[in-house]
């Protein structure tokens, strides 16, 4: 009974958006086959767990969200453990090993993860296990996977150690880890023919198995060598695979009848109130020849009392594509019932640890709105969620291959056809249309459907009870992994709405004669603590906002012209806004930026067009990192001798990170210092919140 104690751990996750809670759920599968318990909670529920008497080791997950924040579910645990009275020893018995989720596209890359890992060893707290860093840029993955194998070992040695520091015998924990099946034997399937069978009854005679395996690979031989989402080429095609482990069934759904109402959406969202308000007014910012669709609207929110501040976001509630959810009922067999009111509920005697009903989904409601308002249906299959759909597939070369995408061997394949290709569940089910899984295991696997955050482009100062945003129409493309082009959930849908309300004068903010719009939409605050005017309004800045980059600091401008209006006598410091786009005279998003220059508002104005031509002697700067190297003396003197700030909004990936790269040049070169020695001012600008981003990748 004392050995099968001492092979409990304690795993924490911490999840914005699932991945960490499904990363501890593999956790938890694997353990049961190194003869481990894995007592697993979300890191809030902390009347469940107490790190203050914990004994056996800890292994968190925890992801990152914002711009290098811990999880919304994080941070009740982090406000506790920041407590500035802890003594440095508080944690000095704990044993823990930490797996953090981030993005390398942001700046702050696993803060979250980095943020808890730093206060646990300032508090005492020892590592059993090195602490893993993965990044979903290039795929989590890469770092997880190997992470967990290493996990067990590492297990292991604690609870060694732990015995012996307890005086006793470790040698019936040894013989009881090392008698636990390896799950590597477990899940690496031996030979093809492994591969191609159902675990359960339905597998059929090893001959019939075999035959089918030879049939695969006649067809194979004389298709492309080129590997693509539904054919894989050697050596992926002839390896033995490592699958991951089935993940047990913990939902079941019963229909009921025709009668009733879906709850009200705010009953979705934990993360605040909810505002129904009108969308009084849309503007299309670019000409119709434009690469990219960017949209206005106007908010009316004066009978609600949501408040906010230039620089916030806000978030709106939207529904996934209609068109793509008859289609999905259609593929189930379930056009029929989409009307029909459905229970759900957890399964009786389900292996899953820590089984619960999901809270994204009501406890009574349509089929239809489940479907429209609370699953993600375009989000990417994980790899668990593939490994169930093997299970529900019944051709054989249709299974193999699934399952060669959800293994450690066709990792790369994932990345490359699912991931990087940005396949959703529909895209597979049409790719291989033998797979027809059940409705229970949609809600399992699919994740919430999450609300989309948008930058707000106002002030309420400037404009009262009304709130504006601006974004691009995000387009996905067809490709050989999706046959059909879409549109993004929320601003496709955003489009469609208003689509009524588009006014024919495209390039200015304040439209005259906007039609009234009875749409309305549902949102929340998201505030951004950060991203704000200074608060003395005398201390200058510079704003860097390319494409719909530009949408805060319209805000920003709207603000300060009215501050300038009310005070007179207020001192007010130099302005500078960097805004770039591709065509003068398609796309430049708020031609009326000219008015903030000569009211005086704005100080200095600065534009380039990165794909206009030019018959100038001296080309004219194309990128927005061009035109601050142009002004690395103005640049610097505001940082550095005035102690200004410097804002940039927009594309992470092909912007802000050149942009950070030319302030470091301009620091280095200003200050007569190494580049190592700039990046060092960089990071004291960040750290004192002088230099800040609001950027998306």
């Amino acid at each position: 009974m004392c050995c099968d104690l001492k092979r409990r751990f304690l795993l924490l996750y911490a999840t914005q958006k699932g991945q960490a809670k499904a990363i501890a759920e593999e956790i938890w599968q694997q353990a049961g086959a190194h003869g481990l318990e894995a007592d697993v909670h979300c890191i809030s529920e902390m009347d469940k767990y107490n790190l203050e008497t914990e004994k056996d080791p800890v292994v968190i997950v925890i992801s990152t969200t914002g711009t290098g924040d811990p999880p919304d579910t994080a941070r009740k645990f982090v406000k506790k453990i920041q407590d500035t009275t802890l003594p440095p020893d508080h944690f000095a018995h704990l044993q823990y090993g930490l797996l953090g989720l981030g993005d390398s596209e942001y700046t702050f890359f696993c803060n979250g993860g980095k943020t808890v890992d730093r206060r646990l060893q300032e508090l005492g707290a020892q590592h059993f296990y090195d602490t893993g860093l993965a990044d979903d840029c290039v795929g989590l993955e890469l770092v997880v996977d190997p992470w967990i194998d290493g996990l067990w070992l590492a297990l292991k040695e604690a609870f060694l150690l732990q015995k012996e520091k307890e005086g006793m015998s470790s040698d019936a924990v040894s013989s009881s880890l090392s008698a636990a099946p390896h799950v590597g034997h477990e899940l690496n399937l031996s030979s093809e023919v492994q591969n191609l069978a159902l675990e359960d009854e339905r597998v059929r005679s090893s001959d019939v198995l075999t035959q089918k395996l030879v049939d695969i690979h006649l067809v194979a031989s004389t298709r492309d060598t080129e590997p693509s989402l539904v054919h894989s080429v050697p050596p992926v095609s002839q390896s033995a695979l490592s699958i991951p482990a089935l993940p047990p069934e913990y939902i079941e759904v019963q229909f009921q009848d025709t009668h009733g109402e879906n709850p009200h959406l705010s009953s979705l969202i934990s993360e605040g109130t909810t505002f129904e308000v009108s969308v009084t007014k849309a503007v299309q910012l670019t000409r119709e020849d434009a690469i990219k669709t960017a949209l206005l609207l106007e908010l009316d929110i004066a009978d609600t009392v949501f408040d906010y501040q230039p620089g916030d976001a806000f978030c709106v509630i939207c529904p996934n594509n209609i068109n793509e959810v008859e289609e999905l009922l259609h593929i189930l067999g379930l056009s029929e019932k989409g009307e029909y009111f459905v229970c759900v509920r957890v399964k009786e005697g389900t292996k899953k640890k820590g089984a619960a009903h999901p809270q994204h989904i009501p406890e009574r409601s349509t089929l239809k709105f489940i479907l429209t308002w609370c699953l993600e249906i375009r989000a990417i299959p994980k790899k668990a969620f593939l490994r169930a759909l093997v299970e529900c597939t019944s051709d054989a070369g249709e299974k193999r291959r699934l399952q060669e995408l959800c293994s450690r061997q066709g990792a790369s394949d994932y990345t490359r056809f699912i991931r990087d290709s940005n396949v959703c569940l529909l895209d597979l089910l049409h790719a291989f249309p033998s797979c027809k899984p059940s409705l229970n295991l949609l809600i399992e696997h699919l994740p919430k459907l999450q609300a989309r955050s948008y930058s707000v482009s106002s002030s309420n100062l400037y404009q009262p009870g009304k709130l504006c945003f601006v974004f691009n129409i995000v387009e996905f493309p067809a490709c050989p992994a999706r046959p059909v082009s879409r549109k993004g959930v929320c601003t496709g849908w955003l489009a469609e709405l208003v689509a009524p309300l588009l006014h024919p004068n495209k390039n200015t903010l304040d439209t005259k004669g906007g039609s009234s719009s009875t749409e309305k939409i549902s949102i929340f605050a998201r505030p951004n603590n950060n991203f704000h005017l200074p608060a003395d309004p005398s201390v200058p800045f510079v704003m860097v906002g390319p494409g719909t980059g530009i949408s805060p600091f319209i805000g920003f401008l709207q603000h300060r012209q009215k501050l300038r209006e009310e005070h007179a006598d207020w001192e007010f410091g130099e302005t500078w806004l960097v805004f770039g786009c591709r065509h003068q005279d398609r796309d430049y998003l708020f031609k009326q930026l000219r008015c903030f220059l000569e009211n005086g508002t704005l100080t200095h104005l600065k534009v380039c067009f990165s794909r206009d031509s030019s018959t100038a002697e001296v080309a004219p700067p194309k990128y927005v990192q061009d035109v601050i190297r142009l002004y690395a003396k103005e640049i610097a003197r505001v940082l550095l001798k005035e102690r200004g700030y410097f804002y940039v909004c927009g594309d992470k990936k092909h912007m802000a990170d050149g942009v950070s790269d030319a302030v470091v040049d301009i620091l280095s070169m200003e200050m007569e210092a190494d580049k190592l020695e700039a990046m060092k001012i960089l990071a004291m600008l960040r750290e004192a919140k002088r230099y800040l981003q609001d950027v998306w990748s």
